[in-house]
């Protein structure tokens, strides 16, 4: 081997660039890109509106989390809608929260898979507890269509897939930060 082409015994095929985008004759570009899926659109979420601040009420979203990923996530969307969500670790920590404000919390969110707070033991507490004032959001993965079933049938209100509810937390921190406003009956 040659010390000035160290690369010389590499074998370099032609490159197929049969799927770069095709001119069609005025400089604009005519993608195929993949069946069944549209060009031209942006899939990014925008970014949520953020609720007028708070009067320094007590906190009414509380999350049982332990994942990083989401843990993050939810913090910072709360952040930019201008909500504050506290995390704990224990329905001690929710309860202790609702005996010193006298609030009862909007909504509380878990994660099915934290195996830390034995959820299907600990939701029905909390619904027992803190009765319909509350709604409780699950999440768990996809393939977890027993525990999705067991969670509902122990209370849960509502339990999603991992993708819907990081998809739609934003408009799920809304719905229940604003659950003190009084519904208007639509006529």
């Amino acid at each position: 081997m040659n010390s000035k082409t160290p690369d010389a015994h590499l074998y370099t095929a032609p490159m197929d660039h049969s799927y770069r985008a095709n001119q069609n004759g005025n400089g604009n570009s005519n993608r195929g890109g993949r069946p069944g899926f549209q060009q031209g659109r942006n899939f990014f979420q925008p970014e949520p509106e953020p609720l007028p601040a708070s009067n320094g009420t007590a906190p009414r979203i509380f999350a049982y989390i332990d994942d990083l990923f989401f843990l993050a996530k939810i913090n910072e969307t709360a952040r930019k809608l201008n909500l504050k969500v506290d995390f704990v670790k224990t329905d001690k920590d929710v309860l202790d929260a609702v005996e010193q404000t006298g609030e009862k919390p909007s909504l509380i969110i878990v994660d099915l898979n934290n195996l830390a707070i034995k959820p299907l033991t600990l939701v029905p507490k909390l619904k027992r507890e803190l009765k319909k004032e509350t709604n409780i959001i699950g999440f768990v993965s996809h393939v977890q269509g027993d525990l999705k079933l067991k969670a509902q049938e122990a209370g849960c209100d509502m339990v999603l897939p991992r993708s819907a509810f990081s998809a739609n937390l934003p408009q799920l921190l809304r719905r229940h930060a604003a659950n003190d406003e009084p519904d208007e009956i639509a006529q």
